[in-house]
């Protein structure tokens, strides 16, 4: 698998995703609560590792500020980032500035947040195709749970409109990624950032009461996901 086949299998997904109607039972279903521990499983078992190794790029490289203390700071940011999206997006929702306002916020930071996938399909911080497969596989399933959200949120906004957008974003960071290549400690700082972002928007799906979600589903999709890329 070439990063241009993973693009187009991520872009599919956003494209197909409404047409998966089984994931729309209530209670929550557990095909999304198992695509949630997939991607959880894929951050903190192979990200993270991934962050420790962009702290010592980022320490060598001495010239990035307050990140120098620590890469893990900008995890926290990413998260911190898309929970603020999140809490502004509801109250958007809520009456206090229109619908639209909040479908382009978060039509606004899903574009970046693909922007930095699309980026990573090129280049990571272990460039082989087995690492490519469990990016885009991780990243795919987590697609799946991010568009049954956000079509949830924003209905008709989000399919005339909004999948197209992302999926642009998503395309414009592969291209950037084919054109460009930045430094390895620029590369550690957009995989903490994303580590960040996918556990928050994972959580944030998962948490809710009124989701009901499956946690037997989670843990055991997280639990066999690891096992996987500990065998791989």
């Amino acid at each position: 698998m070439g990063p241009a086949v993973a693009l187009a299998f991520l872009a599919s997904l956003h494209l197909i995703a409404g047409r998966l109607r089984f994931l729309d039972a209530v209670p929550r279903s557990r095909w999304l609560s198992a695509a949630g521990g997939v991607s959880v499983a894929y951050v903190v078992v192979h990200l993270l590792p991934e962050l420790a190794r962009g702290q010592e790029s980022v320490e060598a490289r001495g010239a990035l500020g307050f990140v120098e203390d620590h890469v893990y700071i900008v995890a926290l940011l990413g998260l911190a980032v898309f929970y603020g999206v999140e809490l502004a997006s509801r109250r958007n929702e809520s009456g206090s500035r229109s619908p639209s306002g909040a479908f382009w916020l978060s039509m606004s930071s899903f574009a970046v947040y693909n922007a930095i996938i699309g980026y990573l399909l090129v280049h990571r911080e272990e460039d082989s195709t087995r690492t490519l497969v469990f990016f885009t596989l991780a990243l795919g399933v987590h697609f799946v749970v991010n568009d049954h959200a956000l079509r949830e949120r924003h209905r008709d906004a989000y399919h005339d409109l909004g999948r197209w957008l992302i999926v642009s974003a998503l395309g414009v960071g592969w291209l950037v990624g084919e054109l460009t290549e930045i430094s390895d400690a620029a590369l550690g700082v957009l995989v903490a950032f994303l580590a960040g972002g996918v556990i928050l928007n994972v959580m944030k799906e998962e948490l809710p009461e009124e989701r009901q979600s499956s946690f037997v589903a989670f843990a055991a999709a997280a639990a066999g996901y690891t096992v996987i890329l500990q065998l791989a």
